[in-house]
């Protein structure tokens, strides 16, 4: 299972950005698929999750931030809108595979004030 996150950048604060992440070895389609977050000096903490069905988003990025993956199952996606400087991190895609969570390496999004 390989996983590949990219669309990351530099954007300014309220602007928006579109990270995907492309699959390989898995289907997004038929598994639990999730984005986390990592700040420097700070712990990588769960962004969005889709599961069983829901969709659950961190309270901080409720409202602005959306997670898809599309139909075929070999992308996923996280929209995120009204970007602030706290926002800045490396974002990782997830999947679910045999009981585990799987990720790649992230992509650097940096929100300037």
């Amino acid at each position: 299972v390989q996983l590949q996150a990219s669309g990351g950048g530099l954007v300014q604060a309220g602007g928006s950005l579109r990270l995907s992440c492309r699959a390989s070895g898995i289907s997004f389609a038929s598994t639990a698929v999730a984005w986390h977050r990592q700040a420097p000096g700070k712990q990588r903490e769960l962004v969005a999750v889709i599961n069983g069905g829901q969709t659950v988003y961190a309270g901080s990025v409720k409202g602005r931030f959306t997670i898809s993956r599309d139909i075929v199952g070999h992308e996923m996606y996280l929209q995120m809108n009204s970007l602030k400087p706290e926002d800045t991190a490396t974002y990782y895609c997830y999947a679910a595979e045999s009981g585990r969570w799987r990720w790649g390496q992230g992509t650097q999004v940096t929100v300037s004030s």
